[in-house]
């Protein structure tokens, strides 16, 4: 409780008059020297305040008429300038050129690496190794489209089922439950086969069943041993590389209602060199082909 001010008996500094449970609080004063950072500090606010932006209002708002936002514009501006004559360069080259030229092709690894982070990591991964569910991995040597420089230079430009190009990558799968092609036992049966194919069918039976099926409904595209078409983008089913899953269950499901996955059409959107490096980051992954 609140008591009158007076002079500790030990240190001879005064009380601020507060007790508490028979403790007296000081009134140690702060240092010189803080007081007066303390103070400068304050000076430098109000100086900064009149000089540099400080206001959140469009445009600036101190007497210096400096932006920090036209100052990074102006950064970027001449970083460009000084690496326009190497993008230059790699805008009107083949990825295969550029890969065969050693200075081009460093510039287009870094550069590659960034644009991927900023546009491909969100879904490939950051290191191009997909997902299950519908995000290839880039890092191995199992392509849909194809792995070679300009394949992949076309899947980045032009996009898969986007929409968004007359040259996009395009194939539909038949829904052959839904559109009862197929019925319920028969997918089975196809599932069934499609497990064979990789020694992991539980039902030889069924599996027997499905290989006539798979014949006259699936090998068109995939191939009579499940190797695949890249010519239409239709995945190999003779490995353990699943894009959806390769479970009974997800296979199931990929047969009775088909599967879709969408790309965006990077052409339209980021600069011709850009695509080039993206093709080279992405070929060099580890996955890519001659």
């Amino acid at each position: 409780m609140p008591t009158k001010i007076e002079k500790d008996s030990l240190t001879g500094t005064e009380t601020t008059g507060h007790v508490w449970d028979g403790i007296q609080e000081l009134n140690t004063p702060l240092p010189r020297w803080w007081l007066y950072t303390f103070y400068a500090c304050i000076a430098f606010a109000a100086v900064w305040v009149v000089i540099y932006p400080a206001f959140p209002f469009q445009g600036a708002t101190g007497l210096s008429g400096w932006i920090a936002r036209e100052a990074v514009v102006d950064t970027v501006r001449e970083a460009e300038a000084r690496r326009e004559p190497m993008m230059a360069r790699i805008r009107s080259a083949t990825p295969q050129q550029i890969a065969d030229d050693p200075e081009l092709r460093n510039f287009a690894i870094a550069g590659g690496r960034i644009a991927f982070a900023n546009n491909c990591a969100g879904c490939h991964g950051a290191g191009g190794q997909g997902a299950v569910g519908g995000f290839p991995s880039l890092a191995d040597d199992d392509w849909i489209w194809g792995g070679s420089h300009d394949a992949i230079r076309e899947t980045i430009a032009h996009g898969i089922r986007a929409g968004e190009s007359d040259s996009e990558r395009i194939s539909m799968m038949p829904r052959f439950l839904a559109d009862g092609v197929l019925t319920l036992p028969q997918v089975n049966d196809t599932a069934e086969f499609v497990l064979s194919l990789t020694g992991r069918a539980t039902d030889a039976a069924a599996a027997e069943r499905g290989a006539t099926l798979f014949t006259e409904n699936c090998a068109a595209c995939h191939g009579e041993a499940g190797e695949g078409n890249r010519d239409v983008g239709a995945p190999r089913l003779s490995d353990r590389i699943w894009l959806y899953g390769g479970d009974k269950p997800s296979i199931v499901r990929s047969i009775a209602y088909s599967r879709s996955g969408v790309m965006p059409a990077w052409g339209p959107r980021l600069d011709a060199a850009v695509i080039n490096m993206l093709a080279v980051y992405v070929h060099a992954l580890g996955g890519g082909e001659n």
